[in-house]
């Protein structure tokens, strides 16, 4: 088997509703049985922490930020307590492998801060990594705690080799290295949105890898934000369109394969051929015929991070 369909969900949250954003994953994946692998965008569920930027997020000790921060949490995804179970049944019934983006409220950290992660499901509905984010970005350190490198990994996707890495990551030469040692030839990329992220990147690292990358991102319209005290300031202030989604395909070659999709939602669905990857290893291999581990190699450190540590 040479060919692959993958599906880009390039939805809007149900913005800090968790269980209607599932909801609308849920469908997706019955909507469009013919995926072998459906990907969603960075912290999906229950969306992206928008109100920082516009509400004075780095205000310390302030009661609103203390609010919003709680709803956040309470709308946080608890793996252990199974809030995934119903994505997980969907991907098993449809046979699709799944990468979602999720705001993560993990118990082995406490379960009260909060990490942007990027869950693995495979098409037999199991849980197969969680990846941290190693980096929040600028104000997203406001919310979200920094990762670890357990969730560098990669799995087996039909004929590929699939890692996945979230937003700005993607720009960290070293973690991209690692999953290319790890054999990757399909690159996932997940982003909050715009255009403005994945238009050269995606092609870029195509090339980089000579892999498949596959962006996807979520538009975010203001007539999304709640109309409540909390966000009056913000929905007065920002644009019709805080995220104009930009998700797409690039092949081995740099070439596109869909273009970046913006101001709507939908699942656009491609057919991927893993020839194109062998051709154009050819000539250039990042982790094989083309590396040079006796000059420069890669120490990474998979150990899922802990405060404590039970002593035998």
């Amino acid at each position: 088997m040479t060919k692959f369909e993958v599906g880009l969900a390039q939805l809007s949250p149900a913005w800090l509703d968790k269980q209607k954003t599932l909801s609308k994953v849920v469908d997706a994946l019955i909507e469009e049985p013919n995926c072998q692998l459906m990907v969603f965008s960075e912290a999906l569920v229950p969306g992206y922490p928008f109100w920082l930027e516009w509400t004075g997020g780095a205000q310390f000790n302030n009661p609103r930020q203390k609010r919003l921060f709680a709803r956040y949490a309470e709308n946080a995804v608890c793996i252990e307590a199974g809030d995934l179970n119903q994505v997980s049944k969907a991907a098993r019934n449809t046979k699709t492998a799944v990468v979602l983006g999720i705001i993560e409220r993990p118990v082995d950290r406490g379960a009260h801060s909060l990490y942007a992660s990027l869950v693995t499901i495979d098409d037999s509905g199991t849980i197969v990594n969680v990846h941290r984010k190693l980096c929040p970005t600028y104000e997203e350190r406001l919310v979200w705690s920094p990762g670890d490198g357990y969730g560098l990994r990669c799995h087996q996707v039909g004929p590929f080799t699939m890692g996945a890495l979230n937003c700005w990551e993607n720009w960290m030469p070293l973690p991209r290295a690692a999953l290319y040692a790890l054999g990757e030839d399909l690159h996932v990329m997940v982003w909050p949105g715009s255009r403005r992220n994945t238009h050269d990147i995606t092609p870029f690292l195509a090339k980089e890898g000579r892999s498949f990358v596959v962006s996807v991102a979520a538009p975010f319209h203001r007539s999304l934000i709640p109309d409540e005290a909390d966000f009056a300031e913000m929905r007065e202030q920002v644009p019709e369109w805080l995220t104009d989604g930009g998700s797409c395909i690039a092949a081995p070659d740099g070439s596109w394969i869909l273009e970046p999709q913006v101001h709507c939602e939908g699942v656009f669905t491609a057919e991927l051929d893993y020839r194109q990857v062998l051709e154009e290893r050819q000539n250039f291999d990042p982790a094989g015929h083309y590396s040079r581990p006796d000059v420069t190699q890669l120490v990474v450190d998979r150990t899922r991070q802990s405060t404590y540590r039970d002593r035998p």
